[in-house]
């Protein structure tokens, strides 16, 4: 059973906008922090957001704070990444992660993640 699995990615124009979708693990998702990475081709793998369990607190890169939005339904075992004023940087494939134990701090470096999806691709191009 894969732990996470990413949807939701596309092709969209700039300025456009796109919802990403991440369905997770309900054995210890309730009580997970979760985030999203992103890599583009030729670069390393670069934190994007991250967001807590008990109170949905979030953090994000400041190269998308005011234009992303992350988002969780527990009931739903899901994470979104809501992607607005979407920029050309922005083209990457776009990764969601969680940790292998319970944990309610904001997690902005992949080692604090145990579980990757395989991630699903946003291009943003006109």
């Amino acid at each position: 059973q894969v732990p996470v699995v990413e949807s939701g990615g596309g092709l969209v124009q700039p300025g456009g906008s796109l919802r990403l979708s991440c369905a997770a693990s309900g054995l210890t998702f309730s009580r997970s922090t979760m985030g999203w990475f992103r890599q583009a081709p030729g670069k390393e793998r670069e934190f994007v957001a991250t967001i807590t369990w008990s109170r949905s607190v979030t953090h994000y890169a400041e190269s998308v704070k005011g234009r992303f939005t992350i988002s969780r339904d527990n009931a739903k075992s899901t994470v979104y990444l809501q992607m607005n004023n979407l920029k050309p940087d922005d083209t990457a494939v776009y990764i969601c992660a969680q940790p292998g134990h319970s944990s309610d701090l904001p997690l902005t470096r992949p080692n604090e993640y145990d579980y990757w999806g395989q991630g699903t691709q946003v291009t943003v191009s006109l």
